[in-house]
């Protein structure tokens, strides 16, 4: 069949259409209120610039796609990517980046705490030579304004030294959520982003330096201002989970972001199966007609089942909080995680027992033991549970 009249055939262009230059990436998650004011923000303060909005939610509750959909029924530079069964700033914004065709691109929050009139100047030293552009609340010039709490504030310094630690570069705010970046260069290191995480502008820098092509970075002073409309998404488990980013970056990638969350819960399950062990022999089974050995193995294992039920709930809603399991697959999920423990433990003995009868350590023995497990439940378990 020939094709000659599509070879043939012409596109006709808008004639006022312009490809991006820049693509400004809005991470959502329950921001309905903040969308269509934040749209009229950028292109006053971008103006002439050829620019597009690409908003990135993971299937808000509040309705935020529909409101993104309705603007770009208005807007040709507004669309949404809405985003099923996966969850995280650091994932939403890499999928952003991944879906223009702008060769700059721009990380800013859907809250209106960054101040979109710097863009024009980010976007000039990004077009004058630098890599990535950094809005910096920390920079001279800058301020934390009145958008952080003193608490907030005393966290949002001591995470600054921490990412000073792996950075390898001197910048400001190095966990600065407002940032502008060639997007080859982005491209180029999200193979090896964390995908799970709420920082990823240190995970750029530290993943490009250690691909040896370290960017060349400027940095643009803002005041940091308050929240316009929603709740803040800053909990505990942000924290964790920023820590666990930089456990992996100072272990070079050997130990995964979530192996630090996945580790924590492991220790509570600890603490929940000595405490279930106690109740059982303590206080339950306590003046039953049965020997110490059958009263101990009865307890053992209520111990070991509520310890792992324990782990499972608190890893599919924290650790894995992105591929949460729900409806049947929650209860296979569940019988695998059960199953791949039992081998996990298995192999606890395994190696402890090898390297006992090796050198008669039982502590060197016992902890062995123990990392092998742990290791060895975290890599199957998000192979085979929460793949």
């Amino acid at each position: 069949m020939s094709n000659g009249p599509i070879q043939e055939a012409s596109v006709a262009l808008p004639t006022n259409f312009r490809p991006p230059q820049l693509a400004v990436i809005v991470p959502s998650y329950n921001e309905r209120g903040n969308i269509e004011l934040l749209y009229e923000k950028v292109a006053l303060a971008l103006g002439d610039t050829a620019w597009e909005m690409i908003v990135v939610d993971d299937n808000s509750p509040d309705g935020t796609a529909d409101v993104v959909n309705e603007l770009s029924r208005v807007y040709a530079n507004i669309r949404c990517v809405r985003r099923f069964g996966r969850r995280g700033l650091a994932s939403a914004c890499i999928e952003g980046m991944a879906v223009t065709a702008a060769p700059y691109v721009a990380v800013i929050d859907a809250d209106h705490q960054h101040d979109e009139t710097i863009l024009p100047q980010m976007l000039a030293e990004a077009l004058s030579g630098a890599d990535l552009v950094v809005g910096s609340r920390f920079a001279e010039g800058g301020s934390a304004g009145d958008g952080l709490s003193e608490a907030r504030l005393s966290g949002s310094n001591l995470a600054n030294r921490l990412a000073g630690m792996i950075a390898g570069q001197a910048v400001s705010d190095p966990m600065s959520g407002f940032f502008l970046i060639r997007r080859e260069a982005a491209l180029e290191a999200a193979p090896k982003l964390a995908s799970d995480g709420f920082k990823i502008l240190i995970d750029l820098i530290v993943t490009s330096a250690r691909m040896g092509k370290p960017l060349k970075i400027a940095e643009v002073p803002y005041t940091f201002r308050p929240r316009h409309a929603g709740e803040s998404k800053m909990n505990p488990l942000i924290v964790i989970q920023y820590l666990g980013l930089w456990v992996s970056k100072m272990t070079g990638g050997a130990l995964p972001p979530s192996f630090l969350l996945f580790g924590l819960v492991g220790g509570t399950g600890v603490v929940v199966h000595l405490a279930t062990l106690w109740f059982f022999t303590s206080v339950l089974i306590q003046g039953e007609v049965v020997s110490q050995t059958t009263e101990f193995l009865i307890s053992q294992i209520a111990a070991t089942m509520i310890a792992m039920a324990w782990n499972f709930v608190l890893n599919n809603n924290l650790t894995y909080a992105d591929r949460k399991l729900k409806g049947r697959r929650l209860i296979t999920g569940f019988l695998s995680f059960c199953a791949i423990c039992a081998l996990g433990g298995i192999a606890n003995i395994s190696v402890a027992n090898a390297i006992y009868q090796w050198d008669h350590q039982t502590f060197v023995a016992g902890l062995s033991g123990a990392i092998m497990s742990s290791v060895f439940n975290y890599a199957v378990t998000r192979a085979f549970t929460w793949k």
